[in-house]
């Protein structure tokens, strides 16, 4: 365990940063100037910020440290994507999963560990909710992922050699833990910090309707909406949380929206047999979005041992997009990766045995 009378740096924003500096005696561009060394790679204790008076780099070592995930265990899926799993400093695990494409590389952060929100087809929910992330937590997955890409082979790398892309779509539900996750959207954004820019950084949330207010004026992120079915009788058996906001209530939260004309909502939608992949309910979903800047995504969905769902068939999921697209939108299919290592959508959960063999980092 970390000595918690000493301040974690990567848990503040460059604001905070300064604050704390300030706190020592220093000036405000001192606390700018460890924010520019923060997150470089590499970088690992103060002695390395040389720009900074020695005895003020002594100082900051009794004061303060980085803190920083290690030797992840690291599971490689045959289509490319790669699992991590993190051990957090009170011993609870958190998984994140890299998603790399020849021109990006899309990374799935966890905001919590487990999730309270009890999704009936999400293996995540088996594990309940344990605890919010602190913001290094969430920020250090995306420095660790960082690394591993710098370290890689070139002859490996499918994408870039950096995170280039992030969904908050991991382990937990993000607008639950909103003070932590706000905090970590800055620290990524921050020029001097991650410099990541908010058009590439998208937020999902199963719908806690009077949080999307917040995460709108705050942040100026991408927004997707775990959608799933088109009427509340569904929506109830699916999801618990429609219990308390209804499908009209999450619609009007999604229309008052704040948002930028050139962005859309992305309304994700897990295709499940015979339970909401019907024609009437394509039609039904065109209707329900109507005047929602919207683009869709389409999941069918993974299936996962112990889970009673089962995933459509091909030909039905094509109909399904048709019908949406002949309406007028923009209807994806999301092609799922790394179901080999329980890596794809729904299917982060803490494993007592890794499926497969896993390396460290």
């Amino acid at each position: 365990m970390k000595n918690t009378a000493k301040t974690d740096l990567r848990n503040l924003t460059q604001d905070e940063i300064v604050q704390f500096v300030e706190s020592l005696g220093q000036s405000a561009f001192r606390g700018r100037q460890i924010m520019a060394w923060l997150y470089r790679p590499g970088i690992t204790d103060f002695s390395q910020m040389t720009d900074l008076a020695k005895d003020f780099r002594a100082t900051l070592v009794d004061h303060a440290y980085m803190s920083a995930f290690s030797d992840p265990l690291i599971q490689r899926s045959s289509d490319g994507c790669v699992k991590f799993a993190f051990s957090l400093d009170d011993g609870k695990v958190i998984e994140s999963v890299l998603i790399p494409e020849p021109d990006r590389n899309t990374l799935c952060v966890s905001v919590q560990v487990g999730c309270a929100m009890n999704c009936s087809f999400c293996l995540t929910a088996t594990m309940g909710f344990i605890r919010n992330l602190i913001p290094s937590e969430i920020v250090n997955q995306v420095c660790a992922v960082g690394d591993f890409l710098r370290n890689e082979p070139k002859g490996k790398l499918i994408g870039p050699d950096r995170v280039t892309n992030l969904v908050f779509m991991g382990m937990g539900e993000p607008l639950n833990n909103l003070e932590n996750l706000i905090k970590s959207i800055s620290i990524l954004t921050e020029q001097r910090g991650l410099d990541m820019t908010n058009r590439r950084i998208t937020v999902s949330t199963c719908g806690i309707a009077d949080k999307m207010m917040q995460l709108g004026r705050q942040t100026d992120v991408n927004l997707a909406i775990s959608l799933h079915a088109v009427d509340d009788k569904t929506r109830d058996s699916l999801m618990p949380v429609n219990n308390r906001f209804s499908l009209e209530e999450l619609l009007q939260a999604c229309r008052d929206y704040p948002m930028a004309k050139r962005k859309r909502i992305m309304f994700e939608y897990i295709l499940l047999k015979d339970i909401n992949d019907s024609d009437e309910e394509a039609r039904e979903l065109a209707r329900i979005l109507k005047g929602i800047p919207c683009k869709i995504n389409l999941l069918p969905y993974n299936e996962s041992p112990g889970l009673p769902y089962r995933s459509p068939s091909r030909n039905r999921v094509y109909a399904f997009q048709k019908i949406v697209r002949d309406a007028g939108y923009s209807v994806f299919i999301r092609t799922s990766r790394g179901e080999d290592i329980s890596a794809a959508c729904g299917q982060l959960a803490k494993q007592k045995q890794p499926q497969q063999e896993v390396d460290h980092a």
